[in-house]
């Protein structure tokens, strides 16, 4: 049997190819370099309008608060810090600190969440929407996007903390840093760069 599932297991790496040197299951990296990729456009398509509308995107940027998107991003790296030392402890069998450090990682999520929303909120109260401009469009959809995959990653998370073998927190803890890394490029490009 075990000679049966070893040849089962190179098999498996086999067809994933280079994905299979990766932590975590190979379908997340799919997911992942998916993300990257869609991110990646959505960056691109906000540089060149900022590029061609710059007093637009200048207005645009001094209405947003720049202090609120940098604790935010201090939020975010501390999560993914906890996330990445919640991989380390449940390696080396300490089950119930990967189990509080995931805690940790996911009420920071939630933390991140309750200021963006904050923000959107007085962005509403100002009478700024998706439809205010160019730059409030991207802002909104680029923002949200990143939003939607923040809660995303909260349930991706709470599902590993659930089954928490390295293979599942390993796999969970990737998509996370890819929250993170996402928001450290958007972060100076939506927030600071003008």
């Amino acid at each position: 049997m075990d000679a049966a599932k070893a040849t089962n297991a190179a098999h498996e790496d086999l067809r994933w190819g280079a994905l299979s040197d990766l932590p975590g299951h190979p379908m997340m990296w799919v997911l992942i370099l998916t993300e990257v990729v869609t991110f990646g456009l959505l960056f691109l398509t906000f540089a060149v309008t900022m590029a061609v509308h710059p007093d637009l995107f200048a207005a645009g940027q001094a209405q947003l608060d720049p202090a609120l998107g940098g604790v935010n991003t201090l939020v975010l790296i501390t999560s993914g810090w906890l996330a990445a030392l919640a991989v380390e402890a449940r390696s080396a069998g300490r089950r119930g600190m990967a189990q509080r450090q995931l805690g940790g990682a996911m009420a920071l999520g939630l933390v991140f969440i309750a200021i963006k929303l904050a923000e959107y909120a007085v962005k509403a109260e100002a009478g700024i929407g998706l439809e205010t401009d160019t730059f409030f469009t991207l802002y909104f959809l680029l923002t949200g996007f990143h939003l939607l995959h923040v809660v995303l990653g909260i349930v991706i998370l709470a599902a590993v903390a659930l089954s928490d073998s390295v293979e599942n927190l390993k796999t969970g803890t990737a998509f996370w840093h890819m929250v993170d890394l996402v928001w450290v490029v958007m972060y100076p490009l939506v927030y600071l760069i003008g």
